[in-house]
């Protein structure tokens, strides 16, 4: 019985072993981290998101931040190791040496006589018949007794005297460190004990595997429905429209499994007259326009009001259902809208390439969800061909203090950043009518508002020129600034009531083809990762060039620099295309702010094949499409009332122009809403 304490505090003792192992030294390695990481404001400071409460640390807020998976489970183990340390020492006892002597309350070496007087005494004080206590009676039996009969028995004191123990020698013993119920089973308990363990190493397997997979066959790796991505790759054109991206995107799987409520016509039909100037809607036949409006999908009907609503601002006027739809619309729209980008740009066309009008239109919707500004804003008017949406992102200004400032010839948002500090104050005080509060909200949202600074190299790695056929490398450096100083950031967002990061999409394309040849995401949340990506990628390419292990060196610290110094490198490979000069244009589009993007284009001379052979280059396989889906081309081009993009511009006034073109792929260029920048060949 003894035995098989001992062996089930040993098991005990083992799990404890295992758990503490791993739980140690990560535990200690979370706290170092913890504890040496910086705490920096890297949200917008504006009146607006302070009363937003995304950045609000309460209470709830904090225990929600603790509350992650690896947080809890660390807490778990560590509660764990603390009930199993309790209970061993409670359950082990210790193992005290016989000593029949110190019983007796003796000297080694007493007399028979002196040990018969102890032991009368002793008997007097705990015999069962004078003392009742269980106790007492268990000490006489174990103890007292069994040290009279050590001393007073010849084989026996002989034994203790020379092995220590009245029995004699002592056999070596050893314990199992497996439960008590394990050594102690029969057959019932262990027909019982085997289906426990088909149910725990087998079954329960299973049933995860079977639900992982279920999901999985469901949902993509973004947690985006495949039938959403079936749907928008069937809808999605190459001449798709920025403004009728809208209709794409609220087709989504999500969206069409949202409730419609009976309870909720009401409040759509008041929503539907708030909002109705944004619907393009045919004004001479606003009738059956209506008409032919609410005979949409109930659910299509429903995201597109609520999506308006946001974005005209008229939230406020949603009933608490709606309220509630309407947040999870949101909470779902920056993942959807990722994957809508990754279809327009999945290469579909004869050469291979994706299409670049669509992908413009899906980060603008981004933006204009983000900042909660209405599309139409984004007509060219006024003396502005980039309208007055990057305006309307900024706290307390509307469309009359956009019409004030314009009285200052301020019509773009670019020559509103580009004023002094104390200019842009007197202008918003003493002409735009806002109060020094309002003006300092004003001055703190430009300070966050990145500017985007690339330098673009298009070559053949180890060959001089291009030709056609070549594997053609781009490397672009990516850099950001801002007023504030901060390089990763959260933007100004007071509307969008969930956190949001910044992210930015790198387009490599022909806009008179309208193909994207390259295309990437970029972050600069995460400078750890960007750094050994940046790293790695140099490493490579020198060592592929034939470069000393110092010139690695010095190339690999070269760039670590500059991603310290807020830089993101991004590389890409693309086949040459047939011999002649080609005008490509870079594209660095921000999905959360509106009047930040960069564009720039360049010329690309393809040379006449000379080298001996061929290099081929096969692109990486985007995301497949879902079987039984073909892509119906549309051969003329629709007719659209609403606003063009910023980029649509007309291709032959730029060719008129001529700048901005570099050739081979050498282009430097700064953030500029329409501003294109380089150098001549």
């Amino acid at each position: 019985m003894a035995a098989a304490e001992e062996n089930s505090s040993l098991f005990l003792i083992f799990i404890l072993t295992m758990i503490a192992l791993p739980l140690v030294p990560y535990t200690i390695t979370r706290l170092c981290h913890a504890a040496t990481k910086k705490a920096k404001t890297i949200h917008c400071r504006c009146s607006g998101c302070h009363r937003s409460g995304k950045y609000r640390k309460s209470i709830y807020k904090k225990i929600s931040n603790f509350s992650t998976w690896s947080n809890l489970t660390i807490l778990l183990l560590w509660i764990v190791v603390i009930f199993l340390v309790y209970y061993i020492k409670l359950s082990s006892r210790e193992v005290q040496v016989f000593e029949p002597y110190s019983i007796l309350g003796l000297e080694p070496g007493a007399s028979e006589s002196e040990i018969k007087k102890s032991y009368r005494r002793l008997s007097i004080q705990y015999h069962p018949d004078k003392n009742p206590d269980p106790e007492a009676h268990t000490y006489f039996v174990e103890s007292i007794s069994k040290a009279y009969q050590a001393l007073t028995d010849p084989t026996s004191r002989e034994n203790y005297e020379k092995y220590g123990h009245p029995d004699g020698r002592q056999g070596f013993q050893m314990g199992i460190a497996l439960p008590k119920f394990l050594l102690n089973m029969d057959g019932a308990s262990g027909g019982i004990m085997l289906l426990g363990i088909v149910g725990l190493c087998i079954l329960f397997p299973l049933m995860i595997a079977v639900i992982y997979l279920s999901r999985s066959s469901k949902y993509t790796g973004n947690y985006v429905m495949h039938q959403t991505l079936s749907t928008y790759y069937y809808f999605m054109k190459p001449s798709l429209a920025p403004s009728k991206v809208m209709d794409v995107f609220i087709k989504a799987a999500e969206y069409m499994e949202m409730p419609v409520r009976r309870s909720d016509d009401e409040p759509l039909q008041k929503l539907f007259v708030a909002v109705r100037s944004e619907l393009n809607l045919d004004l001479k036949n606003i009738r059956t326009e209506q008409a032919k409006f609410w005979k949409q999908h109930p659910s299509l009907v429903k995201m597109e009001l609520l999506i308006q609503a946001h974005l005209t601002r008229e939230s406020f006027a949603l009933t608490p259902a709606l309220v509630k739809d309407y947040r999870h619309m949101l909470e779902l729209a920056p993942r959807l809208l990722e994957e809508l980008v990754k279809i327009a740009l999945l290469p579909r066309s004869p050469n291979g390439f994706g299409w670049l009008r669509p992908a413009i239109g899906v980060v603008e919707l981004s933006q204009s969800i983000i900042q909660a500004v209405p599309l139409s804003a984004r007509k060219a008017g006024g003396g502005n061909s980039e309208g007055i949406a990057p305006f309307l992102q900024l706290p307390h200004f509307t469309e009359a203090t956009v019409k004030k400032i314009a009285r200052k010839k301020i019509r773009a948002f670019q020559e509103l950043c580009d004023m002094s500090e104390v200019e842009r104050a007197t202008l918003l005080t003493q002409v735009a009518g806002l109060s020094e509060e309002e003006a300092r909200d004003v001055e703190l949202v430009l300070e966050m508002i990145p500017t985007i600074e690339v330098d673009i190299k298009c070559e053949t790695e180890g060959e001089e020129g291009i030709q056609e056929g070549d594997v053609v490398t781009m490397y672009a450096w990516v850099s950001l600034q801002r007023r504030s100083g901060l390089t990763a950031a959260l933007p100004h967002a007071p509307f969008y009531p969930f956190h949001r990061e910044e992210n930015f999409w790198l387009l490599l394309a022909d806009t008179v083809s309208n193909e994207v040849w390259l295309s990437q995401k970029i972050s600069f949340m995460d400078e750890a990762t960007a750094i050994t990506a940046a790293s790695k990628a140099i490493q490579d390419t020198q060592e592929a060039l034939g470069a000393s292990p110092m010139e690695i060196g010095v190339a690999v610290r070269e760039a670590v620099d500059r991603v310290k110094k807020g830089s993101r490198l991004v590389m890409g490979k693309f086949q040459a295309p047939a011999e002649g000069n080609h005008n490509l244009t870079s594209f660095c589009l921000c999905d959360a702010w509106i009047g930040c993007d960069s564009k720039t284009s360049f010329k690309l001379k393809v040379l006449k094949r000379s080298r001996a052979g061929t290099r081929t280059y096969v692109p990486e396989e985007g995301p497949v499409a879902e079987d039984g889906i073909e892509e119906e081309e549309e051969e003329e081009e629709e007719e659209y009332d609403d606003y063009e993009s910023e980029y649509s511009e007309d291709e032959e006034e730029e060719k008129k122009k001529g700048k901005g073109k570099v050739a081979n792929g050498a282009a430097h260029q700064r953030a500029s809403s329409d501003i294109d920048s380089g150098s001549d060949d």
